[in-house]
């Protein structure tokens, strides 16, 4: 026994002296590439070698480049060798003219050393963390081993509820810091009717929770609210700003824009908890699913929420593009949380983006069919009524006259497409070889009389039809149509309809004979009653031949002008679009052509057992793909911060290699994991899970000494504790004092607005009050002008969405407290409070106490009260001696209130409940 002690001794020595060795060459423990040295390097470095610049050809942005040789021949970092490596020669330099970083203060001794044990233990590089796909981690144990087991009590044990919380406990542990106690029943359930709903209970809601003694209690509640129609329009709300939606199309003309079905269709999508995955699916891609339904195609309207210029003189094209970019920074934003937008010029200077990655990615939007015309095509056309009943005529006349079932749906499609959508077509800014022609305020192309254009070479075998949108108030209009010159073999002469003005138009079918090929396609225009009276084409289509009742049918339906909305579509053929990089991100300097692919740095689109198409389609089915690093995380940070008001990455838009680290990576990884594979990506599921948690159940209370070892309360020790969105605010003022209108979906409203807030010189629109109750609807129905939208909003932080919002900032502004106390919305609110606090008591002392219950759910504490009720006392006083004030204050319902009770009770009663609406346990959900 003792020789065998001897020998396991002796071996753990020679252990123990190997270990010693190793850690005297290389320090006490290996240094981490991510989080120790990827931040010096970005600190110090990488605005001179990085993906902007390259001085001397040395980069440190990818691995490859850090270790080739630089412009001196030498590579810059020697693995295993840091005296050898010229980087740490250069660092370590005294002359200021060869030390780096060149013109800025030397890195710190530390931060050289650092650098030294890296390349010495190899320099091994690493992938940022928020690149890597997640690895489900071990969920900490908490308490004793007997607690878990059920058998003691222990602090930590007795107060988890799931594992969010056993990962949060083990970093408080870490920390010093202990976990808060749960919140009362009334505070919390305020607390969670404003997270899930957005709207706060009723006092009998809180009631019925206060009376249920059941451990199940609060369980019920949250899913009552989550079953809530309101639910989906909290938390369309919220995706309203990373969609940039609007009611208007955004620049100095910024007119109206019928968009608001893909509103209702987010407020749907949430009541109905859509999978996550198919959620981002349809908003990217709904129009390439098979068969795609019209709750799918209007769910692309997420990338037609791009702003269009509409004012004369723009090139349509560089608008086009300049929407085409918006999507892919908006994609990136929203669904990848990653800064990408930068790579539109250059190479990314933090993360492993390359330039040509940008456009790669690009190259999936590129073809989409917008092209901004002031028509917005293409929409989705809904016919009603009579023209309904014509559609679906039309296509069974369809399926009828062919014999083939597969050529029969092909063809039904077809026409259906061009009935529902007018695509494919050719848009008339497209046309080239002008003569006596241009384009009419640079946005339709006009031509007088003797003048032509060329439409650009396009298939026409089997495209008998030629479908054109034209219109001209010249009486003799005649226009000639000839195949690959402009005196080349004539097609065919027909008139221009006379619509009143160019301005004006009607389609037409116009028969071609078979030409076989692809051509080019002039034509010529004849007035000689009217020379300089202009004709005007929108758009033509060539399209095979149908049936003369079929095509009466559908000339019929396109010619009217049901109500629409914008949706993606891609064109083919003819109409697909070549990728080229953009050089130094200009549009009009194109370099290499490119193909739809994705940065290297994330995972492959095609794998051995997957191939996936090169459209928005296939790129929506890589991002929610399990070895995704970057999807179901930034969703779930989204979500988090929505309950928290701080994500678990702070920086909810940027998880790279610049943004904040996580405050508990592996609670983001399992949650992540959780939220795709056990959740089956469903948002409702991850919500209650949060919800259901201990964490987000506790106080929000904070002690001096919390407060001064997590001001920010970054490892949760307390409840959250955040001032409403602008959204939640107003719709709170309606919701307690009985106004708010909860009618759902339809086309947005005008709530009561200052006069001379619009100005819209080019149509002379107006802000134009809803009324019936329509004006006292949820905020998000309010109509969004982007360049100016409503006031109150954009005091409160909104943004005016002409572009991806992806978090608001919160601020504190006496603003605020001017709108809350003076805005006509808030001011009705107040008068109505006042009635309910009349009704709920027969002293002053009394009334305060039933407003403030409603607005808080809690009882008014005896200094606040003595406050409130000298605030009365003093305004009713005033208000007796200057009945006119009160008069004026109390509006409309002062000559009804004569009879029943006092002008200067009234109007000190709404003063009070006004002061109360502007509390700050009022704005906050505490």
């Amino acid at each position: 026994m003792k020789a065998n002690g001897l020998l396991i001794g002796g071996l753990g020595a020679v252990v123990l002296l190997s270990s010693f060795s190793l850690w005297g060459r290389w320090g006490s423990q290996p240094v981490d590439f991510n989080t120790q040295i990827k931040p010096i390097l970005n600190k110090n470095c990488i605005a001179c070698h990085g993906g902007v610049k390259k001085a001397s050809d040395f980069s440190l942005l990818f691995k490859q480049e850090a270790f080739a040789p630089a412009k001196s021949g030498h590579p810059a970092i020697i693995p295993g060798d840091a005296e050898g490596s010229e980087l740490i020669r250069r660092l370590s330099l005294t002359d200021p003219n060869e030390r780096m970083p060149l013109d800025a203060p030397p890195l710190k001794a530390e931060e050289i050393d650092l650098l030294k044990k890296w390349i010495d233990q190899g320099a091994e590089w690493g992938d940022h963390w928020a690149f890597q796909t997640p690895e489900l981690p071990n969920v900490p144990s908490i308490g004793t081993l007997w607690s878990r087991m059920g058998l003691t009590s222990n602090p930590e044990t007795d107060w988890a509820t799931n594992e969010i919380d056993q990962f949060v406990l083990s970093t408080l542990r870490e920390k010093g810091l202990t976990a808060s106690p749960i919140a009362d029943k009334s505070t919390l359930l305020r607390r969670l009717s404003l997270d899930l709903t957005g709207l706060p209970p009723t006092e009998a809601e809180v009631a019925a929770f206060m009376a249920d003694p059941s451990p199940e209690a609060y369980a019920k509640q949250v899913d009552r609210l989550l079953a809530s129609p309101a639910f989906g329009e909290k938390w369309a709300g919220m995706w309203l700003d990373l969609a940039r939606y609007a009611d208007t199309k955004g620049y100095e003309r910024d007119p109206g824009r019928k968009i608001w079905r893909y509103r209702d269709y987010l407020i749907k999508a949430f009541n109905a908890d859509k999978p996550y995955d198919q959620f981002l699916t349809e908003q990217l891609a709904g129009d390439l699913l098979p068969n795609a339904t019209d709750d799918q195609l209007i769910a692309t309207g997420f990338h037609r929420n791009t702003m269009n210029n509409d004012e004369g003189g723009t090139q349509d094209e560089e608008f086009r593009v300049a929407a085409v970019i918006d999507r892919v920074n908006t994609t990136w934003d929203v669904f990848q949380g990653t800064t990408f937008a930068c790579v539109q010029c250059h190479s990314h200077p933090y993360d492993p983006f390359r330039h040509d990655d940008y456009y790669k990615y690009m190259a999936f939007f590129n073809n989409a069919r917008d092209e901004d015309v002031t028509t917005e095509t293409p929409t989705l056309r809904f016919y009603t009524g009579s023209d309904s009943t014509q559609l679906m005529q039309l296509k069974q006349f369809v399926r009828q006259s062919m014999r083939d079932p597969k050529q029969a749906d092909a063809e039904v499609r077809r026409v259906e497409m061009m009935a529902r959508t007018v695509e494919p077509k050719i848009n008339s800014h497209d046309f080239d070889q002008y003569v006596n022609a241009s384009l009419l305020d640079a946005k339709f192309f006009g031509v007088q009389d003797k003048g032509s254009a060329r439409i650009k070479p396009v298939t026409l075998t089997g495209r008998t039809r030629l479908y054109v949108a034209w219109g001209t108030s010249a009486p003799d209009a005649q226009v000639t149509f000839r195949l690959d010159s402009p005196t080349g073999r004539v097609l065919t002469t027909v008139p221009v309809p006379n619509t009143g003005g160019a301005w004006s138009d009607s389609v037409q079918a116009i028969p071609l004979p078979d030409v076989p090929g692809k051509h080019a396609v002039y034509f010529s225009l004849n007035s000689p009653a009217k020379p300089l009276e202009w004709v005007m084409l929108k758009w033509v289509s060539f399209q095979p031949p149908l049936a003369l009742a079929a095509e009466k049918m559908l000339l019929g339906l396109l010619n009217k002008n049901p109500d629409q909305t914008p949706i993606m579509l891609d064109g083919t053929g003819e109409l697909a679009r070549k990728t080229h990089v953009f050089i130094r991100g200009s549009w009009l300097s194109p370099g290499a052509e490119v193909t739809p692919d994705v940065p290297g740095t994330l995972p492959p689109m095609d794998t051995d057992d997957q191939t996936l198409p090169r459209n928005r389609l296939g790129l929506a089915q890589w991002m929610t793909r399990p070895d995704h690093p970057l999807t179901a995380r930034v969703a779930v940070n989204r979500f988090w911060e929505q309950l928290f008001g701080t994500g678990i990455v702070e920086t909810v838009e940027d998880m790279g290699t610049q943004g904040i680290q996580p405050t508990h990576r592996d609670l983001l990884d399992w949650l992540a994991i959780t939220f795709a594979q056990d959740d089956q990506w469903s948002m409702k599921k991850l919500l209650k899970r949060i919800v259901l948690s201990s964490t987000y159940r506790q106080q929000s209370n904070a002690t001096p000494q919390l407060l001064a070892a997590d001001p920010f309360n970054h490892y949760l020790a307390r409840g959250p504790r955040v001032r409403l969105s602008a959204e939640q605010v107003r719709d709170q003022a309606l919701a307690v004092s009985g106004l708010l209108n909860s009618k759902m979906y339809g086309p947005s409203v005008m709530p009561p607005q200052p006069d001379g807030i619009w100005q819209s010189p080019y149509n002379g629109e107006a802000w134009v009050q809803a009324k019936d109750g329509e004006q006292y609807r949820r905020a998000l129905y309010t109509y969004w002008k982007r360049t100016s939208p409503y006031p109150s909003m954009i005091t409160f932080d909104s943004p005016s969405r002409e572009f991806c919002q992806i978090r608001r900032l919160r601020t504190n502004t006496p603003l605020q407290a001017l709108v809350t106390l003076n805005d006509p919305v808030y001011l009705d609110a107040a008068q109505r409070l006042a009635e309910h606090m009349m009704q709920r008591g027969s002293s002053p002392a009394q009334q305060i106490q039933a407003g403030f219950r409603r607005l808080t759910l809690h009882e008014l504490s005896p200094k606040k009260q003595t406050v409130l009720t000298k605030l009365y006392r003093d305004t009713e006083a005033y208000y007796a001696q200057h009945p006119t004030e009160a008069s004026t204050l109390l509006g409309k319902q002062a000559g009804k209130l004569l009879v029943s009770i006092g002008l200067s009770t009234r109007a000190a009663l709404m003063v009070v409940a006004n002061t109360m609406m502007n509390l700050d346990e009022v704005i906050v959900k505490e």
